[in-house]
């Protein structure tokens, strides 16, 4: 089997498409600030075998996406940015608790960390391109189920 990457990615992407609460959703970081509104942009962090999860034939791959929720720091009322984002990040967890499976494009979205970090999001702020963002990263990881033939 083969890791279909870009459907996995495109699924994530339609999550955030579908809340309606971005104004932008990347396939990759952004180039150039939000100027209103919030911001979403998903790639790969990592992958390897999945701990636990391989049989003797086949390895179970845990890829792990980053899921960034940026918004700028100039954005009126600056007292809305924080609830705005949490909002936003609030109906991608629900969205992935939800989908567990991604459409049965994976096996599960490890939400507790069975095979290492759980879904989580981390709170940040970024300088980037002369413009400072207020940031929510999503670690989103992935249990691929039999993705490696393991050859004696």
């Amino acid at each position: 089997m083969a890791l279909d990457i870009r459907t996995i990615l495109s699924a994530v992407e339609s999550h955030a498409l579908a809340s309606g609460y971005f104004a932008q959703v990347n396939g990759h970081e952004p180039m150039s600030p939000p100027i209103s509104g919030i911001t979403a942009a998903v790639w790969v962090e990592q992958i390897g075998p999945a701990r636990g999860g391989s049989g003797l034939r086949s390895s179970t791959a845990r890829l792990v996406l980053f899921v960034r929720l940026y918004s700028s720091m100039v954005q009126q009322p600056a007292d809305a940015i924080d609830p705005d984002l949490m909002t936003a990040l609030d109906a991608l967890m629900a969205a992935y608790s939800g989908d567990f499976t991604l459409g049965d494009l994976v096996q599960e979205v490890d939400l507790l960390g069975t095979y290492g970090d759980p879904l989580s999001a981390r709170a940040g702020y970024l300088a980037e391109a002369g413009a400072e963002y207020r940031v929510l990263t999503i670690t989103l990881p992935l249990i691929v189920s039999d993705l490696w033939e393991q050859v004696p």
